[in-house]
This record gives C-alpha cells, structure tokens and sequence, in this order.
C-alpha cells in the first residue's frame, strides 16, 4: 500500500488524477476501520491531511461553504447559528475523539445509508462541491447518492466542500438507535422549515438503500401551511396533519431487516421521529424562530 500525501489542492488533484483507484484519507474515522479490519486493501491512500483549505469554511450568501474536512466538533460549537440541523447531528455523532476528526465530507465520501449528517444536508439543501483535474461541479445533495455506500463521484474527482443553505427556519434532527450514545442510526429523520419561501424540506437515514428525502410528506405539508395560513399565523397545527405527515414519511422508505432492527420496525420509527421533529420545530416558529423571514 502506498501513502500519497500531497501538500496543497492542486497536488491533491493530480495525484488522484494519477491513481483515480486512490483512497482519500481524512479523519480516517471510517476508511481506517475498513483497513484495520481488512473489509478493505487499496493499493494507495491519499491523506489529505495538509491541504489546509479543507479545514475551512466561510459564509457565501445565503449559504455556508463547508470544507470538506472540517470536523464535527467545529460544526457543533462554531456554525449551529446558520447550520442548527447539522449541528443536531453532529453532536449524535461517536465520541468526542471521533468528532474532532470526522467530516462532513468523509461521512458524504462513505455515502453510508446510515450516515448522520446526510439527512440534515437534504433537509436544509445542499450542494456537494466536487473537483478534480478537469474542473469543478456542484452535485445536488439528493442526487449524490447513487447506492448503498456510492455516490456520483467520478473516479478522479474528490469532495472539495459542501454548499449548505443558512437556516431561516427552525430545523431539527432525531435519531433511533440501539443505546444513547456512539451508536450506529436504526433510522434517523431531519426536518427543516424555510419560511422566506414557505417550504418544508426533509431527510430520512438508514431506512432506505440511500438517504432520502420524504417529498410526499414535505408537499403535504408545505400545502396544509399555505392552506390554513399558518405561517402567518403560528397557530397550533391540527392533530390529523401532524399525524398523516407522520405517515407519508414513513411512506418513503424502503427499509431492510437487519441486526439493528426490522423494515416494519425502521416505518413505525420514522413516522414517530417525523411527527415529533415537525412538533419540535413548529414550537420554535411559534416562539418566533424564523417568522422574520416571511418579511424578507
């Protein structure tokens, strides 16, 4: 196995250019599991541990460029202003040994199912900034995964950052699992509101072969918001909205029977933890988070 450690971006690209079979190597809270217990053997690692710029991240708008190394621990104490929902995952992430290494861009690159930070990155809207030799593209984030731990990299491109809206709304993370902490998802479900364009955007983890987004759910209730007038008003949301949202986004799963918990099990889950983070949310609106942004 060979060690490529290059010292900046374009050295980066080059060398992956050279060996697109070439494994990025980060926070290694992942790839180096793999190795250490042989699931995996590539003949090179590419340790991008000197390329300062993706260590950064800066504010972009409406939108916050991540890097694709910046970890966890960063996110929790220094971007949950403009990321809430990303930052609530991130804190369900590991121990805290693993989120000061791990990234959002090594959890996109393992394109695990069960993956924290996918649903709050397709609650909130996200682009994947992906780079190589040829140039750079922006990949939607719902359209990055193409499988179970694939995604829509080509084999010389590397994850350079994530382009993640700003909060305007309140957003909210929750997941199922099987103790309190360091614990692999069962399932997990995210929500976000955007009330300075009135819609509702969802993520849902490790109930199908890659995360999604509930779009049936998130159409039903931007409308049952536009219908009753609700953004404007914050009134309480009716019992049978909360309850069939509930369901359709259990509706979109597709989930397996595995050692962490059945397919049956995976639905009854996610339609609890879409009803309670719609609950949690919508008492945040009321209380005044986000309403200003109906004036912007």
């Amino acid at each position: 196995m060979d060690f490529l450690r290059p010292a900046g971006w374009p050295e980066a690209l080059a060398a992956k250019a050279r060996h697109p079979a070439a494994v990025p190597l980060a926070g290694g809270t992942d790839v180096m599991v793999e190795i250490n217990f042989d699931h995996r053997r590539p003949e090179h690692l590419l340790d991008l541990g000197r390329v300062a710029e993706l260590h950064t991240w800066e504010t972009d708008g409406d939108h916050v460029r991540l890097g694709a190394a910046v970890p966890y621990a960063h996110v929790i104490d220094r971007l949950a202003a403009p990321l809430p929902g990303l930052a609530l995952a991130a804190r369900t992430v590991g121990s805290p040994q693993i989120r000061n290494r791990g990234s959002v861009g090594g959890n996109l690159g393992a394109a695990s199912p069960a993956g924290d930070s996918h649903p709050a990155l397709l609650a909130a809207g996200a682009d994947v900034e992906a780079a190589s030799v040829r140039g750079t593209r922006l990949i939607p984030v719902e359209e990055f995964y193409t499988g179970v731990k694939r995604n829509a990299l080509a084999p010389d491109e590397l994850i350079r950052a994530v382009r993640i809206r700003r909060a305007t709304g309140p957003q909210q993370f929750a997941k199922v699992g099987t103790r309190n902490a360091m614990v692999i998802a069962v399932c997990s479900f995210a929500l976000a509101l955007h009330p300075h364009d009135r819609t509702v955007r969802t993520g849902v983890g490790s109930a199908a072969p890659t995360p999604v987004r509930a779009r049936t759910a998130e159409d039903f209730l931007t409308a049952a918001l536009a219908q009753d007038g609700l953004w404007e008003t914050a009134r309480p949301l009716p019992p049978s909205v909360v309850r069939e949202f509930g369901q359709l986004a259990a509706g979109a799963c597709r989930p397996i029977d595995d050692v962490r918990g059945t397919a049956a099990y995976r639905r009854h889950a996610v339609a609890v933890l879409a009803r309670r983070t719609l609950g949690w949310a919508w008492d945040a609106y009321r209380a005044g988070e986000g309403r200003e942004a109906l004036c912007a």
